[in-house]
């Protein structure tokens, strides 16, 4: 799995028939900053609301599942959030002047597609998963659904399906690479058995479904009248069944593709956890409701693990900036260089970490037999975090100053000692103007915070000889 978040490069369009409104849209891909996550823009509706993407705004789960949030709604969102979530996109503005984004071939494989042509980018900030710290099961007894979730250092899902049907049979399949999605699980399309299709039309649910977007299941004999009727009623000139099969004699792209497509329904109603997930998912049986139940319950776990807001820092992975590169950036030496890492760096915020050492020269008088990190340090230490921010909007860093202008509403809450690890965030309050740089600063060491505060810097030239 890819440690650091990625957008796309540039925006990429779409286009065609929602399968369940029948509304023809264009929906849009826009490039979003890290941490943005995944937004869909109603840009058709007055003021161009913005739509989370999130478990807690599902309003409709009629045989897709749809999201509401402030006054917009949008449509069978599951197949697009699974083609972001296979390709590892964590932020995009996905902008919609239609109610639902267009079935394509009823697969998430042409969203990927489409995506591929534009490429991702990397972006500089660690990806925040959700590390399940424990089983998570789910039931529904009256349709015999049951989803779980188990602690796993990776992504991996296996699905299991039995339609008691003689086409289908029981059926499973499996994603242990989030990697192989593309290639394995994009392509798989929705599908509906032939009894439901009358009744889905009845209900206005597929009023943009045709057989070149859905796979139909006949399941049962079929008699010639039956056929003309739904012939009619698909706006079709005919329309062709084997006793037992597919509708139009349809060939299936894998054996296993229906179950393959259940799959790629969970994926993408589990992306509305809000989160990158590490876990393994068995599911059987799974429908909307169900995902969407457990995907409910995945957030409210994931809400009581990270309810203090305390950056995550990953001290396996890779930084953004090591003391090498920080080194070349800032002027501070020893031992007045007080940040060892920088795990996150954006154009609004930036987080690093300071490693507390006994040997810190500081210690030898603050306070012998009681060493305790001086609280101007830790506020020199967050200045020095803040003034990566600042010099990151510059193209050439090394030839600037940052100077440290003020402090204001400063709190210090826990002492620092020895040991500890610092774990420092500065976001800009305002943009940058005429070189004056104002930011919230929180340092934390665990889950505590120790101290925060405003600052103001300025950035200046190096007059050059």
């Amino acid at each position: 799995m890819q440690v650091y978040q990625h957008t796309i490069k540039e925006p990429v369009k779409v286009a065609g028939v929602g399968l369940h409104t029948g509304v023809n849209a264009t929906m849009t891909f826009m490039p979003a900053k890290p941490n943005h996550g995944i937004k869909f823009q109603r840009v058709d509706l007055e003021g161009q609301p913005i739509v989370d993407a999130d478990v807690d705004y599902v309003v409709d789960l009629s045989r897709g599942t749809t999201i509401e949030h402030n006054g917009a709604r949008v449509n069978t969102v599951e197949h697009t959030l699974a083609a972001l979530v296979g390709l590892e996109i964590d932020n995009v503005l996905i902008q919609l002047d239609g109610p639902e984004p267009p079935i394509m071939d009823g697969s998430s494989r042409m969203f990927i597609e489409a995506i591929l042509e534009v490429g991702l980018q990397q972006q500089n900030a660690q990806r925040n998963f959700f590390e399940i710290p424990e089983s998570v099961f789910y039931q529904d007894k009256e349709r015999e659904v049951e989803i779980a979730a188990l602690p796993l250092d990776d992504y991996r899902v296996t699905v299991m399906v039995d339609y008691k049907s003689p086409v289908l049979g029981s059926q499973h399949a499996s994603l242990n690479n989030i990697e192989d999605f593309k290639e394995e699980i994009s392509s798989c399309r929705t599908f509906c058995f032939l009894h439901e299709v009358e009744q889905l039309y009845k209900h206005n649910l597929i009023r943009g479904g045709d057989l070149s977007n859905a796979i139909v299941i006949v399941d049962r004999q079929v008699e010639p009248g039956e056929l003309n009727y739904l012939a009619d009623l698909l706006g079709k000139p005919k329309i062709e069944a084997q006793a037992e099969g597919i509708l139009n004699n349809v060939e299936l792209r894998y054996k296993n593709e229906p179950a393959r497509h259940k799959l790629l329904d969970v994926v993408g109603d589990l992306a509305l956890v809000g989160r990158p997930i590490k876990a393994q998912i068995l599911a059987a049986r799974p429908g909307h409701a169900a995902n969407v139940a457990f995907a409910k319950k995945l957030k409210r776990l994931m809400e009581k693990e990270t309810k203090n807001n305390v950056p995550v820092y990953d001290p396996k992975l890779p930084p953004v900036f090591d003391i090498i590169k920080i080194n070349q950036i800032l002027p501070h030496r020893y031992p007045f260089l007080l940040i060892d890492k920088i795990f996150h760096l954006d154009d609004e915020q930036v987080a690093g970490i300071k490693n507390v050492t006994f040997n810190e020269p500081f210690f030898q008088g603050h306070f012998p037999g009681n060493p305790v990190m001086p609280g101007v340090l830790q506020i020199e230490a967050m200045a020095q975090i803040g003034g990566i921010l600042v010099l990151n909007t510059v193209p050439d860093p090394e030839n600037y100053w940052t100077y440290f202008l003020g402090v204001d509403e400063f709190k210090f809450r826990k002492m620092v000692r020895p040991g500890d690890t610092l774990v420092i965030r500065c976001e800009l309050l305002a943009p940058i103007r005429r070189g004056f740089a104002k930011m919230k600063g929180s340092a934390y060491v665990g889950n505590n915070l120790v101290c925060e505060g405003v600052m103001t810097a300025s950035i200046v030239r190096k007059e050059i000889e």
